[in-house]
């Protein structure tokens, strides 16, 4: 699982978390984003990608967090970049151990 820093903002109030954080996590194949935690660090108002394939996209998670009344647009492109590699690292794991699963086939029946 990946996991960057960023800022969240909330649109109407323009109140900033410059502590969140967005990432890639591997099992469930979803990008996620956490921002706004209460005073203990233990609740989050806001926790996106805990489902399976739940945000294949960068499009996807910011749809949804818009749709929450959040933002983390403009993202650092160093950023941007680190999490699209660590979603195709993860795809391309996810395909070679499918490969190696498969048993081999030396002759037809």
């Amino acid at each position: 699982m990946s996991r960057y820093t960023i800022t969240v903002s909330r649109i109407e109030s323009r109140h900033f978390d410059p502590d969140a954080i967005i990432g890639y996590d591997r099992p469930l194949q979803t990008f996620f984003l956490q921002a706004f935690s209460d005073a203990d660090g233990e609740d989050l108002e806001l926790w996106l990608g805990t489902d399976f394939r739940e945000f294949e996209t960068l499009s996807q998670l910011r749809a949804a967090a818009i749709a929450r009344g959040f933002d983390f647009i403009p993202l650092a492109s160093g950023i941007l970049h680190k999490l699209l590699d660590d979603r195709r690292k993860a795809l391309h794991a996810v395909s070679d151990t499918i490969i190696r699963d498969l048993p081999e086939r030396t002759s037809a029946p």
